[in-house]
């Protein structure tokens, strides 16, 4: 058993290293934080050297890297540098979660498949193109949901299913909707059992007017906190709140969830030097937890 202290080395794209997810790598029992700021994918390499040759190989369950970063698709760029430097036993497990965009898919799935199976559901995810969105579509089509992909743009969120579905390879778990067509939206929220809304912060989806039509959701949940909210009338605060026949979440009723989710992870990452956690592993980890 290694006797190493735990060096998490976070890697971020941004100018500054985010302080919210060095707090939570302290807070989840990380010894020595190492912050590198402005990564590029050029800078990667050499930094998982400097992080796989310095310890035994029966101490490198005590290294590991965290990537962050606002910006998502820098995160993933990174993500795939850093693994790729590996070879052979020569590794050190891997968390990716950029913009929080991981820890937050997986809390909302799993507030979702407590309440309403997604092997029974017919899911709207709306903003279902930006990183919360993807993830989201993606997981809960793997769990057996008829996901609606909603976009402000029909053409990205037709791209979105066929990349989704390709990847998956079961294209019929996808169906595009398209904002800018009111009476799509009237329909696909009509056929809909559960829906997450995963907008831009201070972005309204949907009305309350819009929500009480529709008659067979049984969950909803916003992932928006900053008003406006993503759905008009779920407080942001809203754990499995009832109304009607339907229970609410809004952020912060998820956001207990993703934390636990985020701290569990990194926590993972000293049990051994192999495991890289994306959106899939972590939802693991909730499911876990639950």
């Amino acid at each position: 058993m290694s006797t190493k202290p735990k060096i998490l080395i976070q890697l971020d794209p941004d100018k500054h290293c985010s302080a919210f997810d060095a707090v939570v790598a302290v807070d989840a029992g990380v010894e020595q934080l190492m912050q590198y700021s402005s990564v590029s994918p050029s800078d990667v390499r050499n930094i998982v050297h400097g992080a796989i040759f310095t310890r035994g190989i029966e101490d490198l369950k005590s290294t590991a890297i965290f990537i962050g970063g606002a910006d998502v698709g820098k995160g993933e760029q990174l993500y795939a540098e850093a693994v790729g430097a590996f070879f052979g036993p020569m590794k050190v497990s891997v968390m990716l979660d950029s913009n929080g965009a991981n820890s937050t898919a997986a809390a909302a799935i799993l507030c979702c498949d407590r309440h309403h199976p997604l092997r029974e559901a017919t899911l709207l995810v709306a903003a279902a193109t930006g990183p919360v969105g993807r993830r989201v579509c993606r997981m809960a089509a793997a769990m057996g949901a008829k996901v609606l992909v909603h976009s402000r743009s029909l053409e990205k969120a037709n791209g979105l299913c066929l990349e989704l579905g390709s990847a998956s390879g079961d294209s019929s778990s996808f169906l595009p909707v398209g904002a800018d067509n009111p009476q799509s939206i009237a329909e696909s929220l009509d056929r809909s059992t559960a829906l997450i809304a995963c907008g831009a912060a201070g972005v309204q989806l949907f009305s309350s007017k819009q929500l009480e039509q529709a008659k067979h959701l049984r969950i909803a949940i916003d992932l928006n906190a900053v008003p406006p909210l993503g759905i008009e009338g779920i407080k942001a605060t809203a754990k499995g709140a009832a109304s009607g026949s339907r229970v609410d979440y809004g952020a912060l009723g998820v956001g207990g969830l993703k934390m636990k989710i985020h701290k569990a992870a990194i926590m993972k990452l000293f049990e051994a030097n192999h495991y890289l956690l994306d959106a899939e592993q972590m939802l693991e980890i909730g499911r876990a937890l639950l």
